[in-house]
């Protein structure tokens, strides 16, 4: 009787190891899984980091161009209102602080002229 059981236990340890041999081959077949889909997300975001610098890189351009071009507007607002100013001083008007508007009745203003160096310069 020995035999029969000592035989049952070897069989039942049989099953044992082919089930454990089933659920350890799906485990593996799970993580060769979740690899392939890790290693999916990880070029995805590899991807998506680079566009996300790109975006970054055209922002900060754009940032600096606008900046440029207010600057060039500026300084075309400031040599059109010197132009303007240099016009009336030789249309004979005043231009300084201290007679601005008034006719010059022909005489050069010191006030005027040094006000428009300033603005040359």
């Amino acid at each position: 009787m020995k035999d029969r059981n000592f035989l049952d236990t070897v069989m039942e340890f049989e099953q044992q190891l082919e089930s454990l041999q089933g659920q350890f081959h799906a485990l593996k077949e799970f993580v060769a899984l979740m690899m392939e889909e890790h290693q999916s997300l990880q070029q995805e975001n590899f991807l998506l980091r680079q566009r996300l610098d790109e975006i970054h890189a055209a922002e900060e351009a754009a940032v600096k161009q606008s900046e440029l071009n207010a600057k060039e507007v500026s300084r075309l607002d400031i040599g059109e209102g010197y132009d303007n100013l240099a016009r009336l001083y030789q249309e004979g008007f005043h231009v300084c602080h201290v007679h601005f508007g008034s006719s010059r009745k022909g005489e050069d203003c010191l006030f005027c002229l040094s006000f428009l160096n300033k603005q040359n310069g």
